[in-house]
């Protein structure tokens, strides 16, 4: 039977990012996909990571940044971008913030981003 989500959870997060999380390992219990609404203000970033997880990042608004060994991706309003488990990313926003999906395979949890000590 389908199951309507009308309340996400949201993730308390330093830095002003809101994370309201709709189906994922602190919403709804599963562990195979976690999907989430952020919205990240202007300037944000977060330290570098190695997830044991891929990630999908759609963004509905402004600009992500993706930081790789490659160098920066820029991801714009309409873009998306997928990165890999056991690539070492940081994500950062634009000067004007961002609005973004963020689907994880396996499910996000903070035990499984494995972010850099700053």
């Amino acid at each position: 039977m389908p199951e309507l989500i009308t309340d996400p959870v949201r993730i308390p997060v330093p830095g002003g990012k809101i994370i309201d999380e709709h189906v994922g390992s602190a919403s709804t219990g599963d562990r195979g996909v976690s999907v989430a609404r952020m919205e990240a203000p202007a300037g944000w970033s977060e330290p570098y990571q190695t997830p044991d997880f891929d990630e999908v990042t759609v963004v509905l608004g402004g600009e992500v940044v993706v930081d790789h060994d490659g160098g920066p991706t820029s991801v714009v309003t309409g873009q998306s971008i997928v990165t890999r488990a056991g690539e070492r990313i940081r994500y950062r926003v634009g000067a004007e913030g961002a609005t973004y999906l963020a689907i994880c395979t396996p499910a996000f949890t903070p035990d499984g981003v494995h972010r850099d000590e700053e």
